[in-house]
């Protein structure tokens, strides 16, 4: 029963994550108006999801069927590959996230500081530190091999004792899920203040009101300033449900981890244990599928790179950026304006 349910759950979850993260690499990269920011960390993310589930998700088939079967090299390589993707998954959120704060709770200093350049050089050196201090499991890991008198069994598992494993798991889970997380929760509560609690937004639209002199031009610019404040509430909302989904699929594994850490003999029940690695893969999955629901840039996106709509029907999705419009007045009637 182990078996199947395991199969089955592994390919469907790592067949629909490793084609979403897929298009989310593609859609951004090929799509001009797409490359900003925010989409460079989700790419980022899209990445380590995919190294995820290539290097956790499908060596879990061959492994709950049959013993190891990628010998030594495999075990350190996918080991680190696991610890890399995990890792990086966890920074590219708290990326994305101190960027929206500061594109919305700052929007000057936006101006220089959130620029798809300096977004790069970010994700380029977050992969380069985790990179670095993914190199330990190298050293941590080792196959063993148990001989029965039918033959013999090869596993690819830790090369010291459980209780030096302690500090390593301690600061994994407070570096890579601890902090990203409590970060996410101070910033974004200061992001809904700004965005959903401030009665600024509502300016404008009074003036609009209020100010007929100025005729279509203020009329447009108020409603380009509520679009894009809309538009910033709609990617607000998606990049925090991306970020709850990961605090809530990773609490089984990181609280097992802490749990097993102080008790003797751990807790190894093998129900649980799959369960905890389908909400690690799930998470992995699941993003795509929260971009498409919540995004309307992406959705459309998609569907291109699908090919589901005819190219003459296809319509460029709204910017999300602020547009402001100017309105040019007839002036031969000697107009005052």
């Amino acid at each position: 029963e182990l078996q199947v349910v395991t199969i089955l759950l592994v390919l469907l979850i790592c067949g629909v994550g490793i084609a979403g993260n897929v298009m989310v690499v593609l859609v951004v990269l090929r799509t001009k108006h797409m490359v900003t920011p925010t989409n460079c960390y989700l790419v980022s993310l899209a990445v380590a999801d995919l190294i995820v589930l290539l290097a956790a998700g499908l060596p879990n088939i061959s492994e709950v069927v049959a013993s190891w079967v990628y010998g030594y090299a495999g075990c350190l390589c996918i080991t680190y590959l696991q610890y890399l993707g995990i890792n990086i998954s966890a920074w590219s959120i708290t990326a994305f996230t101190v960027e929206r704060y500061i594109a919305i709770c700052h929007a000057i200093k936006a101006q220089l500081l959130c620029t798809v350049s300096r977004a790069k050089r970010i994700i380029t050196s977050l992969w380069l530190f985790t990179s670095l201090y993914c190199l330990m499991w190298f050293f941590l890991v080792d196959t063993t091999q148990v001989t029965f008198s039918d033959g013999a069994q090869v596993s690819c598992g830790y090369r010291v004792s459980r209780s030096l494993y302690m500090p390593i798991y301690f600061l994994d889970f407070a570096v890579f899920y601890v902090i990203p997380l409590g970060l996410a929760t101070v910033l974004y509560g200061l992001i809904a203040r700004i965005l959903f609690m401030s009665p600024l937004p509502a300016t404008p639209q009074h003036s609009c009101l209020g100010s007929t002199h100025q005729g279509g031009s203020l009329k447009l610019s108020c409603r380009s300033n509520k679009g894009a404040l809309s538009s910033r509430k709609q990617v607000t909302k998606m990049l925090a449900v991306v970020v709850v989904l990961f605090a809530l699929l990773w609490m089984p594994y990181r609280t097992l981890v802490v749990v097993n850490s102080f008790m003797d003999p751990p807790y190894l029940n093998i129900w649980f244990l799959l369960f905890c690695r389908m909400c690690i893969y799930l998470n992995s999955a699941i993003n795509p599928i929260i971009y498409n629901l919540m995004s309307q840039k992406f959705r459309a996106a998609f569907r291109k790179l699908c090919k589901c709509e005819e190219k003459s029907t296809e319509n460029p999705a709204p910017y999300t950026a602020p547009v402001y419009y100017s309105v040019t007045k007839d002036c031969s009637h000697d107009s005052s304006d």
